[in-house]
């Protein structure tokens, strides 16, 4: 068994403050004995304008942020797994959102960018998001890594209303998906705890999600709720609120005899 941890926080646009913050809840986390840790998405900035994230990109291999996550890997010798870092992309006025794996030697051993991006209209509550405005589609290049906890999925926050993206992690080997998150407090009290527990019903796999939570400075509410879903929909920790982390094991052989005993991704008559 291995233990993972799902790290929650509520972001701001001072990058400093934020992974000064990430690094205390990180130290508490491997204080816990977290061997995987995973940040939200924008875990280093939630701008009070969109555009302030862009104004911190960096490109891939250099900056503060990428060189915080790998050092902070190397030291407390965990992966840590970076939510969502802006990075370069060819729209000068735009990033890619990059969720990055490192090791616990503090190497990039893999790079995911976001693919679904949160264009919508909240008619409830008036509020509105138009992601694309400054983020790039990532290319449709899904990622699964080799790690000593298993074989990690990675996704972000929209990609989870999207069930055919973990069914193709499934068929690459996932038996762990990880989902960091920035859901809105109104979509994520609807909607979030049932996507995440279906998603790993569906495919027998254990999922990490972990999220912004609570009030930011540009006037925004996130859900929070970070959690881990084992493969038969079971919560095994969560935090609803605040700053912090859940932790759980991940258990391999479980997953092992579940998917034995309850074949039904043998049982798929479509793909």
């Amino acid at each position: 068994m291995s233990k993972v941890a799902s790290i929650q926080m509520a972001s701001s646009p001072n990058v400093d403050a934020n992974l000064h913050e990430a690094s205390r809840l990180i130290t508490q986390a491997t204080d816990a004995g977290a061997e995987l840790i995973v940040l939200p998405e924008n875990f280093a900035i939630m701008g009070i304008e969109e555009e302030d994230k862009v104004a911190v990109r960096e490109p891939q291999g250099d900056g503060p942020i990428q060189n915080f996550l790998s050092e902070q890997a190397k030291h407390h010798n965990v992966w840590i797994i970076g939510g969502t870092v802006p990075l370069v992309c060819a729209d000068p006025k735009k990033i890619l959102a990059a969720c990055l794996v490192y090791d616990n030697k503090g190497n990039l051993v893999e790079r995911y960018d976001k693919i679904h991006l949160f264009d919508v209209d909240l008619v409830d509550t008036g509020e509105k998001y138009n992601e694309s405005e400054t983020i790039e589609y990532g290319d449709i290049n899904l990622k699964v890594v080799d790690s000593p906890f298993g074989k990690i999925g990675l996704a972000v926050c929209y990609d989870l209303r999207f069930p055919e993206l973990f069914r193709a992690l499934l068929d690459l080997g996932a038996e762990i998906v990880v989902l960091p998150a920035a859901f809105t407090a109104v979509t994520g009290e609807a909607h979030w705890e049932s996507l995440l527990r279906a998603r790993a019903i569906e495919n027998l796999i254990y999922i990490i999600a972990s999220a912004q939570g609570g009030y930011h400075i540009n006037g925004r509410a996130t859900f929070g709720d970070s959690m881990i879903v084992d493969p038969w929909g079971t919560i095994l920790n969560r935090i609803k609120h605040g700053a912090g982390f859940a932790i759980a094991d991940i258990n391999l052989s479980y997953l092992e005899s579940r998917r034995k005993t309850f074949p039904c991704i043998e049982h798929r008559r479509m793909k």
